[in-house]
């Protein structure tokens, strides 16, 4: 089966071990669209080449770069009539201009389509956002939800087609993993060090950095907040902590290149993902608890979108914006060394059960075989 997929996303060099992972598939011949940087802000993520064995990446220009719902890749046909594919896999979401202009070339080509979803929040779209969606919900034959919450929207909203739920990525667990990785943070088995907090994601106020602050604030003895990532809400952060003059506790490190991430990982005692949930978003998912799950490093999560069912067991839990259960939370990790030892194997395994890029690629690859079927 000759398989195109559009995937801005892909220009992060860890989630290209995917494309490989279904490029393995003995009939599937894989071609990949990316741009050559995607732009959030004033922040550019160029396209990083980490993972490009067995499939052909093609590298598009797109128009409206940053605007999420209306880029779109203008010489996307003369890729159609080179490749001439037997499924279009379109990973954006149903309302987006790129998502009709894909299922429309793909219409013509008489090509087999399918779509990605995160959206976990039932709403009604403007114009023209409703129109794009109206037309890819009749044209796609197939849908991919990254989460139980975004498959009842698509069926609440009418989409009849069948759907499948699929994180977009797992992780790679030779590359996600203690043993070997040299510890970035700090020293290994270092005796009198204060205990790790780490974070990982976009500083922005969601993701309730603030309650994770005030929860720290309040442990006995040492500790260290490090927050890797990029975002407006870090000038707010650094007026918290001159506040309460723990300026020397709190470190910030912008973003890492994807590949460097299981690095820093290893050197967190904890990873916490404190997301709040707002009018117009919750949390989706929230990658990096599977990546510090396979590093086998704790983790601690809100209670907001999918973050309870990506960790089952393997963490703790609490209610998201209770700064008390926060930091109960961080007491229990910090002080049982038993607990922290159980949910480090409990994490691992967990992933290497739902979590791998091979097994998100083996279902999508079900997904496939059942459309050409």
């Amino acid at each position: 089966m000759r398989v195109l997929m559009i995937s801005k996303a892909l220009i992060v060099g860890a989630y290209q071990k995917k494309a490989e992972e279904l490029a393995r598939m003995a009939d599937v011949q894989l071609s990949v669209v990316v741009p050559p940087y995607w732009r959030d802000g004033r922040q550019r993520t160029y396209l990083e080449r980490a993972h490009l064995v067995g499939y052909e990446l093609i590298v598009e220009k797109i128009l409206f770069n940053g605007h999420f719902h209306l880029h779109f890749y203008p010489g996307l046909k003369r890729h159609f009539q080179r490749l001439q594919p037997d499924i279009v896999h379109i990973e954006e979401e149903p309302y987006n201009l790129a998502t009709w202009h894909a299922l429309r070339l793909a219409k013509r080509r008489g090509a087999r389509s399918l779509f990605f979803t995160w959206q976990n929040i039932y709403r009604r779209l403007p114009f023209p956002f409703n129109l794009f969606e109206h037309y890819n919900y009749s044209q796609a034959d197939y849908a991919i939800a990254g989460n139980e919450a975004a498959k009842d929207v698509l069926r609440r909203k009418g989409f009849g087609k069948p759907i499948a739920v699929i994180p977009q990525f797992g992780v790679d667990p030779s590359l996600y993993e203690r043993e070997g990785l040299e510890l970035t943070c700090r020293p290994a088995d270092q005796q009198g060090r204060p205990f790790i907090i780490g974070y990982i994601g976009r500083i922005v106020p969601q993701k309730g950095l603030l309650s994770l602050l005030r929860a720290a604030v309040g442990l006995a003895g040492q500790w260290q907040l490090i927050l890797i990532g990029e975002g407006d809400f870090r000038a707010r952060l650094e007026k918290e902590t001159a506040e309460l003059g723990i300026t020397d506790r709190l470190i910030f490190k912008g973003p890492v290149p994807s590949v460097e991430v299981p690095r820093y990982l290893t050197g967190f005692d904890v990873l916490v993902l404190p997301s709040l949930t707002t009018p117009s978003w919750k949390e989706q998912f929230g990658r990096v608890l599977i990546e510090a799950m396979a590093c086998e490093v704790p983790v601690i999560g809100s209670d907001s979108g999918e973050i309870p069912n990506v960790i089952g067991d393997a963490g703790l839990i609490f209610p998201e914006g209770d700064v008390e259960r926060l930091r109960s939370c961080l007491r229990r990790v910090r002080e049982d060394d038993v607990l922290r030892g159980r949910l480090a194997r409990l994490g691992r395994q967990r992933v290497l059960d739902h979590y791998t890029q091979a097994r998100i690629a083996q279902e999508t690859y079900r997904v496939y075989a059942e459309m050409l079927a």
